[in-house]
């Protein structure tokens, strides 16, 4: 990474080289935005370079549009793609099944006249899908500023890897959860809580809860939570089992479903439970 303080006193050549990854194929974004240093935060520099994209003439915007990459299309499966482009793409593994990407790709490119774009690392690959067929419906306009909002998205995420300095833009959510034994009134300690994406059996994170009956890490943080269908599975059978209960707990796993549609926030999803019954809700 590179401080905002080096940024600030750059050559507007070193500048312009070291931002023209952020917004695709486009390093003039950051050429246009070098008179106007310094920049007193993060997030301040972003916005900058955002707002010169939203400036610019139309033409020039539209031949931006049209540089960015199909998903899983041509440059992807030739290896041309940037590197930031390579990251984003490969995160969620869209060279499988590319067959359904492609006559998207192709539907929708016909109807807007660029690609699709959108902020890959806020999906899951069922919800990019569904949010892919649902924009190729969108009229003109609306669908033109969606795809600079996912730009917005793009980009800030790209520039917070890039760049470190005070006012960083809030690009990372986080999963927590809690659980409490209401038999008893007290936090369940020592269970063991695995999250998943919702139909997928590839495990995601798991831990156990301590005496606050919490897991010691967040199940998820350091990034956008990506959109989509998950559930976490509380492993409370053999919790119960080691109380002194003069008969067999009724609960084993308990599954709790849930959406998350909000990639930049905090989820806080609690496990209320006795030997008999559990209850759940969104905390905070």
């Amino acid at each position: 990474m590179i401080t905002l303080d080096a940024l600030n006193t750059a050559t507007p050549e070193h500048f312009t080289a070291t931002l023209s990854g952020v917004f695709e194929h486009a390093p003039w974004v950051a050429a246009a935005i070098a008179p106007a240093r310094p920049f007193a935060t993060v997030t301040a520099l972003h916005e900058a370079m955002f707002a010169t994209v939203l400036a610019a003439p139309p033409d020039q915007v539209t031949t931006f549009l049209r540089g960015h990459p199909e998903l899983a299309g041509s440059a992807a499966l030739s290896g041309t793609l940037t590197r930031e482009s390579t990251a984003e793409q490969a995160s969620l593994n869209l060279d499988r099944g590319a067959e359904d990407i492609a006559a998207l790709n192709t539907a929708y490119a016909a109807r807007f006249g660029f690609p699709f774009i959108t902020c890959v690392r806020r999906h899951t690959r069922a919800s990019l899908l569904s949010e892919f067929r649902r924009r190729v419906t969108l009229d003109p306009a609306t669908e033109h500023a969606t795809a600079l909002q996912e730009i917005f998205y793009i980009t800030r995420l790209r520039l917070a890897v890039l760049v470190e300095g005070p006012g960083m833009p809030a690009v990372n959510g986080s999963l927590t959860t809690h659980v409490l034994d209401t038999s008893i009134g007290r936090p369940g300690k020592g269970i063991l809580v695995e999250l998943r994406e919702a139909g997928i059996p590839t495990l995601l994170a798991s831990g156990r809860t301590n005496a606050d009956g919490r897991t010691v890490a967040p199940l998820l943080h350091g990034a956008p939570l990506r959109i989509g269908q998950y559930e976490l599975l509380f492993h409370v059978g053999a919790y119960f089992a080691g109380q002194a209960t003069e008969r067999p707990a009724f609960l084993d796993i308990v599954p709790v479903h849930f959406g998350i549609s909000e990639p930049e926030t905090h989820y806080h999803v609690p496990l209320l439970v006795s030997p008999g019954a559990y209850s759940t809700y969104r905390g905070s």
